[in-house]
């Protein structure tokens, strides 16, 4: 696949390195931009941002992920809404990224964002390992033509075959890349789970990366000898700050290290890769039940009522019918009532 002038194949002598900026502006369009200044100086390729808007992305049984309370968070509501960059503060964050020679990759959380989302030249899109699973949001990236990083996290190899079946179906494949990654923040060294770049890569024909969450500066090197050549980092002003990412970030001279044991890394011959293995762990699964969407209802229905597209939504958490349902909801009946922002379950369906 390629992203702006860049080609990023299988087995290549180099490695595209992600800084992902996620939340760590505190939701400051000023910080947002020195962080894409550190990225830039410490050798990055692109910087990440996130676009999301906190009441459309959680419904009123969202929660906090494990981890975000050990942050020191008590609202998932508050907590996104404190956040959220508007599109208008990320303009100023992509053109300054584009002024350094460096790209700018978003991931949209909701499809009704991806329409605004276009208004800026994104270099690529990526999804969060959440939304893998995520059909009507693929769809509508898989429209916009631009290149599409798939992360991974806490999903079976089952399931990311279906996310490759879908995209071959969007005729996407050809500007596609996947991401290994492990869905805790952060992720112990010894849960890494760099196997699972070669299990991606007996699935995959395209290029296959690697989503870091581990503290250790060498963990990147590694996957890159064992195949991945996508890297994907946290970046941040300082592990100590107060937020739910900035304790698994890197600061800018870690960064910086980073990304030359990194490219080092690349220059090597690749070892063989350990044998393919591709699992859910168990330190994902908070992340996967609170950070995956379900359909969730946009109005109050009665009992009867056939399903359209106007009545459905997409919304944190994953405890309901999982996006990659709605063709199945649509044009179906509610065996009961049902309120705004009610998650829709296989039996509310006739």
């Amino acid at each position: 696949m390629r992203i702006a002038d860049r080609l990023i194949t299988p087995g290549a002598q180099d490695v595209y390195i992600i800084a992902e900026l996620g939340v760590n502006h505190d939701g400051e369009e000023r910080r947002a931009i020195q962080l894409a200044e550190a990225a830039a100086h410490a050798g990055a390729d692109a910087i990440k941002l996130q676009l999301f808007e906190a009441d459309r992305l959680m419904s009123r049984a969202a929660k906090l992920a494990a981890y975000q309370k050990a942050a020191g968070e008590t609202d998932p509501i508050a907590m996104l809404r404190r956040l959220e960059l508007s599109i208008e503060q990320m303009a100023a964050v992509v053109y300054r990224a584009h002024a350094l020679g460096v790209r700018a990759i978003v991931t949209v959380f909701s499809v009704e964002l991806v329409s605004v989302a276009e208004s800026l030249p994104w270099d690529a899109y990526k999804t969060a390992s959440p939304d893998l699973i995520h059909l009507p949001l693929l769809r509508a990236l898989a429209r916009t033509n631009r290149p599409l990083i798939l992360s991974t996290g806490a999903a079976t190899l089952e399931e990311v075959r279906q996310s490759i079946q879908w995209m071959s179906t969007l005729k996407t494949l050809d500007r596609t890349a996947i991401m290994q990654c492990v869905s805790s923040y952060p992720t112990p060294i010894e849960h890494a789970e760099l196997p699972g770049i070669a299990a991606l890569a007996e699935v995959f024909a395209g290029p296959v990366g690697y989503s870091d969450h581990t503290f250790e500066l060498d963990t990147g090197a590694h996957a890159v000898s064992t195949g991945a050549v996508l890297l994907e980092k946290h970046l941040t002003y300082s592990r100590s700050a107060v937020g739910p990412d900035h304790a698994a970030s890197l600061e800018p001279e870690q960064f910086a290290e980073y990304v030359r044991r990194a490219r080092a890394a690349a220059q090597k011959t690749r070892t063989r890769p350990p044998a393919p293995l591709k699992r859910v762990l168990d330190i994902e699964r908070d992340v996967r039940t609170v950070s995956r969407q379900s359909l969730v209802l946009t109005r109050a229905l009665p009992a009867g009522h056939v399903l359209t597209h106007a009545d459905l939504t997409c919304k944190r958490p994953g405890t309901g019918l999982p996006p990659s349902h709605l063709d199945r909801a649509l044009g179906a009946r509610l065996r009961t009532a049902k309120s705004t922002d009610d998650l829709l379950t296989a039996d509310d369906l006739i």
